[in-house]
C-alpha cells in the first residue's frame, strides 16, 4: 500500500470517527426526566408533534396537544390513550392570541403547570416567487413567528415564578438557509429562530430552558398537507420526492428523540440530519456562495403557473404519477402511521 493510499484510509476513517462521536454526542440523553411533567404541543394531532406526544407519554409525561381539526385530535387522543395516558386536546386556531391565552389556561387548570411547551404547529407554502402572494408570507409569520411568541409570553409566568421551565421551539434549516422556492416558510422560520434565541439569552436566569430545533427534511407523512402553488402537479411532485429519499430525509421518530433529549440537556440548539448540519455549515462559512449554489438549484425546480398558479392547492389536491410512484413509498407509510391520511 502506497503513502497516498493509506493517507487517504486514514482520513477517510477519521471521518467516519468524527461523524460516529458528533452521532453518538447528538444523541446522549439528558437528566430532564418526563415522568409526571405536563407538557403542551401545538399541531400536536397530526405528524412531528404527534410523534413527540407519543414520546412524552411513553415516558410518563401527560400530554395535551392542540390543533384546529376536531377529528384529527380524536384520533390522536384515542391512540394517546390507550394504555391509560392523561392525555387533553384541545381544538384552537394558534394565530389568535386570545385562544392561545385560554389555551395555556385550560391546560394549566386541568394538568397543573406546564413544565414543557412545544412550539410545532407549522404550515408549508411552496412555489416559485412569482405565484407567492402576501397572504401567504402573512399566514407563515402568523403560525411561525406570532403563535410561538403567544405561547410563550403565557407560559412564561408560571416558569418564571417557579424558577425553571423548558421552551422548545421547532424551527428550520429553511430558518438558517434560504431554501429555494420556500419565501414564506423561510422568512417566517428565520424570524423564528431570531426569537427563540432572543429568548434564550435573556430566560437563563430565570431557569427556563429555550431550545431551537432546525430539522432538515423528515419523513412525517405531512407532504401532503403543504400548500404548493406555480405548476401544482410538478411542484408538489419534487417536493414529496426529495420529502421521501433516505439521503435527504429523516426518519421522524428519530428525529423526535433527538428533539426530546436536546430538551432534557437544556441545548441551544439543535439541528437534524447530516444534509442540514452540512448545508447550515457551509452557509455560515461561505453564505455567498451557497446562494450563488442555490440559485442553480432553483433553475432544476419548477417554473411559475401563471396566473392559475396563484390558487392555493393542497398536496393531495395535486396528485401525478410523479407523486404516487415508488420513489415516495416511505412518505406514504409515515402518512398512515403519523395520522396524516
Amino acid at each position: 500500500m502506497n503513502r497516498e493510499t493509506r493517507n487517504s484510509l486514514l482520513a477517510a476513517a477519521a471521518g467516519m470517527g468524527a461523524l460516529l462521536a458528533a452521532t453518538l454526542y447528538a444523541n446522549r440523553r439528558g437528566n430532564y426526566d418526563l415522568q409526571g411533567r405536563v407538557v403542551l404541543i401545538t399541531g400536536g394531532s397530526r405528524g412531528l408533534g404527534l410523534i413527540l406526544a407519543r414520546q412524552a407519554v411513553a415516558e410518563g409525561a401527560k400530554v395535551a396537544i392542540c390543533a384546529r381539526d376536531a377529528d384529527e385530535l380524536e384520533r390522536a387522543r384515542q391512540e394517546l390513550a390507550q394504555d391509560g395516558a392523561e392525555v387533553l386536546t384541545l381544538v384552537r386556531n394558534l394565530t389568535n392570541a386570545e385562544e392561545v391565552q385560554t389555551l395555556v389556561a385550560e391546560v394549566q387548570h386541568q394538568l397543573g403547570n406546564i413544565d414543557v411547551l412545544i412550539n410545532n404547529a407549522g404550515i408549508i407554502t411552496a412555489g416559485p416567487l412569482d405565484n407567492i402572494e402576501l397572504r401567504d408570507y402573512q399566514d407563515s409569520m402568523d403560525t411561525h413567528f406570532w403563535a410561538p411568541l403567544h405561547a410563550m409570553q403565557a407560559v412564561l409566568p408560571a416558569m418564571r415564578q417557579r424558577g425553571e421551565g423548558r421552551i422548545v421551539n421547532i424551527a428550520s434549516v429553511g430558518g438558517k438557509v434560504p431554501v429555494p422556492h420556500l419565501a414564506p416558510y423561510c422568512a417566517s422560520k428565520f424570524a423564528l429562530v431570531g426569537l427563540s434565541e432572543s429568548f434564550r439569552a435573556e430566560l437563563l436566569q430565570y431557569g427556563v430552558q429555550v431550545t431551537t430545533v432546525c430539522p432538515g427534511l423528515m419523513r412525517t407523512g405531512s407532504a401532503r398537507h403543504a400548500i404548493v402553488k406555480g405548476q401544482h402537479k410538478k411542484e408538489y411532485a419534487a417536493f414529496i420526492i426529495a420529502d421521501s429519499l433516505p439521503m435527504l430525509s429523516m426518519d421522524a421518530d428519530a428525529a423526535g428523540r433527538q428533539i426530546w433529549n436536546a430538551c432534557r440537556r437544556g441545548d441551544a440548539e439543535v439541528i437534524l440530519s447530516v444534509p442540514a448540519k452540512a448545508l447550515s455549515a457551509f452557509h455560515g462559512l461561505f453564505p455567498g456562495t451557497t446562494a450563488d449554489v442555490l440559485s442553480w438549484v432553483n433553475r432544476t425546480l419548477p417554473g411559475p403557473g401563471g396566473p392559475l398558479g396563484d390558487e392555493r392547492r393542497r398536496g393531495y389536491e395535486s396528485e401525478s404519477e410523479a407523486s404516487q410512484s415508488w420513489l415516495t413509498t416511505l412518505t406514504r407509510k409515515a402518512e398512515k402511521k403519523n395520522n396524516e391520511v
